[in-house]
């Protein structure tokens, strides 16, 4: 019977000096005059098997022409292995070759830059980094379901094909039909009749307004999948496809908002921990020394909570020089994220956001010049989750919506949300993609990504 090697691992002593047949591929091969070891791994986990041979094989000089990323399938006694910080290796007794590979294949057995292995992004799952952050991804994304499916949330699909415009529609991507080279015109313009929705489309920027009228029926709902913006931006926390964690949850107001975020991320957190114990550990080695450090500090943490004035009094007292200088009326810049969660050392809830720099959404504070938004900053990444309570008032948020020019015909249903049994409610943003960085340490977000699509880039 063919088994894993995380079963080899995680069940040792039940194999040891037992034959087992594995499956997986060629990492490295160190051949001898009479004898040779293949590095061997099969995926299953970010430890690989040290397989030994020599010269009593019949097949010994077939086995020395296989070359590193080989896919072989191979049995053999599971042996204890006389190597420091081994805990056992395979005696070959058959090998089989399933798939060959050429000696010029790209993934050779060394220290490959990250900017080369994005060349080679349907390879790169092949290096021990990338096992261990495509794990860590994994299990993040399983946490995030295990969190809110055992909370009582309904899990829904929102439509990627929208009209709504709710970021703006300079940030998303339009949808048409169209033969771009025999576009219909009416009066000089683009005739949207003749398109397939019979309007503008869009593939949407957040599942948020969605997950809102879900909310209004389950009371607490969350989505997960991917989100598409059309920023022009080369920096490592930005990409034009990502994917996002939108919970919606009915009679919550802010204070439930920032509750809710905390007792997720300290969930997730200990999740992946847990279960990726070898993925952290090698993280934290060649990637980030003291990651496992910092995720366990957050999980102790106090989440402390102070205003958007608060911290900008907090800034301007600061013997800081900023390249940005803080502002009362603008967002905060990176530094000044940085400069909050060392100050408090741990995360920081930064709520009560000026309400020309946010959404139109998002209730308006009794102020007049303020919303009830908030900002989770964390450290070493910075901002990790966006939320607000949303304006449940119908008068109001159409008020708001018309002050910030957003066509109400395109969102002429979720208005009368607030109409049909409205309640107070809010709701939180997280990039998966930003989680994963600051699960795993990695400071690009190309690198967190299978198949990254950023300005430029939309290989593969």
């Amino acid at each position: 019977m063919i088994i894993d090697v995380k079963e080899l691992f995680d069940q040792k002593e039940k194999y040891m000096n037992k034959e087992v047949k594995l499956q997986g591929w060629i990492r490295n091969h160190r051949k001898q005059k009479n004898f040779g070891f293949i590095d061997f791994s099969d995926g299953t986990s970010i430890k690989h098997v040290q397989l030994v041979y020599d010269d009593t094989l019949d097949i010994f000089e077939e086995i020395q022409k296989y070359h590193v990323g080989c896919a072989i399938e191979v049995s053999g006694i599971v042996i204890l292995s006389p190597k420091e910080h081994q805990e056992f290796e395979i005696q070959i007794s058959q090998i089989k070759l399933l798939g060959d590979c050429p000696i010029d294949y790209p993934i050779q057995p060394k220290r490959h830059s990250r900017e080369f292995l994005r060349e080679q992004a349907y390879l790169r799952p092949r290096v021990n980094l990338f096992q261990a952050v495509f794990r860590i991804r994994s299990v993040a994304a399983m946490a995030i379901h295990d969190y809110f499916q055992g909370n009582n949330y309904v899990y829904v699909h929102t439509p990627l094909l929208t009209t709504a415009d709710c970021e703006g529609e300079n940030q998303m991507f339009k949808v048409t039909t169209f033969d771009f080279n025999d576009i219909p015109l009416l009066d000089g313009k683009v005739d949207l009749s003749k398109d397939l929705f019979n309007r503008q489309s869009f593939i949407t920027g957040t599942g948020q307004l969605h997950g809102e009228a879900f909310a209004m029926s389950f009371k607490k709902i969350y989505t997960f999948g991917p989100t598409f913006r059309t920023e022009n931006s080369n920096t490592k926390t930005h990409a034009n496809e990502f994917w996002m964690i939108e919970p919606e949850m009915a009679f919550m107001d802010l204070d439930d908002l920032m509750n809710t975020e905390e007792d997720m991320l300290k969930n997730i957190v200990s999740y992946v921990l847990e279960r990726c114990p070898d993925e952290i550990d090698f993280l934290d080695q060649f990637v980030e020394k003291g990651l496992k450090k910092r995720l366990n500090h957050l999980i102790d943490s106090t989440f402390h909570r102070i205003t958007h004035h608060e911290a900008i009094d907090i800034l301007l007292k600061a013997n800081q020089k900023w390249e940005f200088t803080p502002s009362y009326d603008e967002d905060i810049a990176k530094e000044h994220e940085r400069y909050i969660t060392e100050y408090f050392d741990g995360p920081v809830f930064i709520y009560n956001w000026p309400k020309d720099i946010k959404a139109w959404y998002m209730k308006e504070n009794p102020d007049g010049k303020t919303v009830a938004a908030v900002d989770l900053e964390v450290p070493g990444s910075g901002e990790l989750m966006g939320g607000s309570q949303r304006e449940e008032n119908f008068e109001k948020i159409i008020e708001r919506a018309k002050q910030m020019n957003v066509d109400l015909n395109t969102v002429k249903w979720y208005l009368n949300l607030r109409k049909f049994g409205g309640c107070y409610h809010s709701g939180f943003g997280m990039g998966f993609e930003r989680l994963v960085m600051y699960l795993t340490g990695i400071d690009n977000i190309r690198d967190v990504i299978p198949f990254p699509r950023t300005p430029g880039n939309c290989d593969f």
